[in-house]
């Protein structure tokens, strides 16, 4: 299992107890940190993509050390001028060891699941609340075909909330 994680600023593929290097972080050595940026999980062919981000997925992860990357040099030169510069840098950096990757609400799945009690109190409310549940729960796109259907004029510079409320 390998996730797509957003690490301040920048993007890594991580997986379960993987040291990845990443510009320094606030904190102290040893101390847990946990990313919810999350892009991407796979699962073998389990693939779930956000977006742009998957909701309640985490990555916790744990600061081993503090350190400084290699140094770069950075020599500049405009030829028969008699300019030359010459600069080092070395990054800061921060080695973290991600410890786990969780999904929690990032698989449709276990959301079906957690709707199923819902159900016996659905049947209690009225049939114009499950219309407008059901609508928000569609794309924009399949609203607008629905409102293409139904024959409602200026559907295409509808946002979503305008399209449910033409639909219901």
């Amino acid at each position: 299992m390998y996730a797509i994680v957003e690490i301040a600023g920048q993007q890594f593929k991580v997986a379960k107890d993987q040291k990845v290097y990443v510009n320094r972080l606030a904190g102290e050595e040893g101390d847990k940190v946990s990313f919810d940026k999350v892009l991407l999980t796979a699962d073998g062919d389990n693939v779930t993509v956000g977006a742009p981000a998957i909701d309640g997925a985490l990555v916790g992860a744990k600061i081993n050390r503090h350190l400084k990357g290699d140094k770069v040099i950075v020599f500049k030169k405009k030829r028969r001028k008699g300019y030359r510069v010459k600069n080092g840098h070395r990054q800061a950096l921060t080695e973290i060891l991600i410890e786990g990757i969780d999904l929690k609400g990032g698989k449709k799945a276990t959301s079906a699941k957690k709707e199923d009690p819902k159900k016996e109190e659905s049947k209690k409310e009225s049939k114009s609340d499950k219309k407008s549940e059901d609508l928000s729960q569609h794309t924009v796109v399949e609203l607008r075909e629905m409102a293409k259907e139904k024959g409602v004029e200026g559907y295409s510079s509808m946002k979503k909330a305008e399209l449910i409320a033409a639909l219901s």
